[in-house]
């Protein structure tokens, strides 16, 4: 993403009108190391290969913003690595974690965590550093800090359907886990924006798990929480929600936590989403990412992209795909995202 892209995407975020609408993509290890042909091992630990396999995707498409551009990461293995998960890497697919908490009252006997040197948290930042002047040198910007959220790293680290029991039968110690990994979410994002430097004015927070509770549930367990995150940084800032499992519980509350764009999964049509927040919030999406952009063909990506576009009225939108790009996301199907956001906008 260069300076003016990112000038461009903070216009959007905040709700100015633009001359046209811009395309981004959230794109990671699922997806690039595959479209590459590479190895994910040799992705992750390379830092060469890393370095030129984002420099070869922002040249291939450099009129599409990345959110976040050049990210650093590990798969999903830092924020639950630091709090002591088992972490897995395989050779031709993401790492995955391995539950720690048996039982959730263990969390009174875990070690203090320390963002800056512990597991792949201090590998991330080292990368960081190490990669950051090379970037802007190449005429790129690095404006966003980037973390798993707090309901999703207690996901990870206590299991999804323990988690979700935890809140009913045993809610103090839910809160009492869902407390550190907030705490730990925010002095995640501090170190990486020391690390990233003063070209840092926002962040993506990615908690699909979220999804998963009801709204009584979601205003107990999620939204203070998600809450605390936000207000601990600059009111200016651009504050990126991505949940690409179920917004239905929680899509009237995300403006009040402090978010200025959602990014959503497939499940919930983009003309529901806007009658129910209106202009409260930037819509990044929703182009259905599996069936559509991985799967299908270019002609259906052309009619999927200009429903989406209609239905937004030309209003409070950024073009994406509802979530991550999928992995096998071929070349063909992207430029044919870009085509008919061309033939609508003008």
């Amino acid at each position: 993403m260069t300076p003016a892209q990112w000038n461009t995407f903070k216009r959007a975020a905040r709700g100015e009108k633009l001359d046209a609408i811009p395309m981004a993509l959230i794109i990671d290890s699922p997806w690039i190391p595959g479209y590459l042909g590479i190895n994910h091992m040799d992705f992750y630990l390379n830092p060469e290969l890393w370095f030129e396999s984002h420099l070869k995707i922002h040249r291939e498409f450099p009129d599409i913003m990345f959110v976040p551009p050049w990210w650093m990461e590990y798969g999903m293995a830092a924020e639950p690595s630091v709090l002591g998960a088992k972490i897995q890497f395989f050779p031709g697919n993401t790492p995955s974690d391995q539950h720690m908490l048996a039982r959730i009252e263990d969390i009174d006997n875990l070690p203090a965590y320390d963002v800056e040197h512990d597991s792949f948290m201090a590998m991330t930042l080292h990368r960081m550093r190490m990669h950051r002047q090379r970037i802007l040198d190449a005429g790129h910007t690095l404006p966003l800090a980037v973390t798993r959220g707090p309901v999703c790293t207690a996901s990870f680290v206590r299991g999804v359907t323990e988690l979700m029991m935890d809140l009913v039968e045993n809610p103090d110690y839910a809160h009492k886990l869902l407390d550190l990994c907030t705490r730990m979410t925010i002095d995640w994002l501090k170190a990486q924006v020391s690390a990233l430097g003063p070209t840092v004015e926002g962040f993506l927070l990615l908690d699909d798990i979220v999804g998963f509770v009801n709204e009584e549930h979601y205003m107990e367990f999620c939204h203070p929480y998600l809450k605390r995150i936000c207000d601990a940084f600059p009111k200016d800032w651009i504050k990126i929600y991505h949940n690409d499992a179920s917004i239905e519980k929680c899509l009237e509350h995300l403006p009040d936590v402090g978010f200025h764009v959602l990014n959503w999964g497939k499940h919930t049509d983009i003309a529901d989403v806007k009658r129910r927040v209106g202009n409260r919030l930037c819509l990044m999406g929703n182009v259905n990412p599996l069936e559509i952009m991985a799967k299908g063909a270019p002609e259906q990506v052309r009619a999927a992209t200009l429903d989406v576009l209609e239905k937004s009225r030309g209003e409070n939108i950024i073009l994406s795909v509802g979530g991550g790009t999928s992995p096998g996301t071929p070349r063909e199907n992207i430029l044919a995202m870009q085509a008919a956001l061309a033939e609508y906008n003008a």
